[in-house]
Formats: structure tokens, C-alpha cells, sequence
């Protein structure tokens, strides 16, 4: 497997892992005031999800852009 399909395979897999830490915060969020000590602690394990999925999707398009 080449470094493109690996970081496409990253990407893919850290796409999904945002999109449920932003589910689970809207979630939460619709419940409130229940659970509201837990909106900081799911707040940035979105944040953190969605960090590291730019830096793959940024570091895609530079192997993308090498070929």
C-alpha cells in the first residue's frame, strides 16, 4: 500500500471518528441541563477529533499534490 492510500485510509477512519464525537456532543447538547458537567469533556474530544483530521486531510493533499 503506498503513503496516498495509507493517508486516505487515515483520513477515512479519523472522518468517522469526528462525526461520532460531534454526534455525541449534539446529543448531550440536546439534553441539557442533564449531563451538563460532561459538555467540556465531550466539547474537546470534538475539538481534538476534528484537529487531527485536518492535519491528515492537510498532509493528504500534500502527498497529492507530490505526485
Amino acid at each position: 500500500m503506498s503513503n496516498l492510500e495509507e493517508q486516505l485510509t487515515k483520513v477515512r477512519k479519523l472522518q468517522s471518528r469526528a462525526t461520532t464525537a460531534k454526534m455525541e456532543l449534539y446529543y448531550l447538547a440536546e439534553g441539557l441541563p442533564i449531563n451538563w458537567t460532561k459538555v467540556k469533556t465531550a466539547g474537546r474530544k470534538t475539538f481534538n477529533a476534528f484537529a487531527e483530521l485536518e492535519a491528515a486531510k492537510e498532509e493528504l493533499a500534500t502527498l497529492e499534490n507530490s505526485q
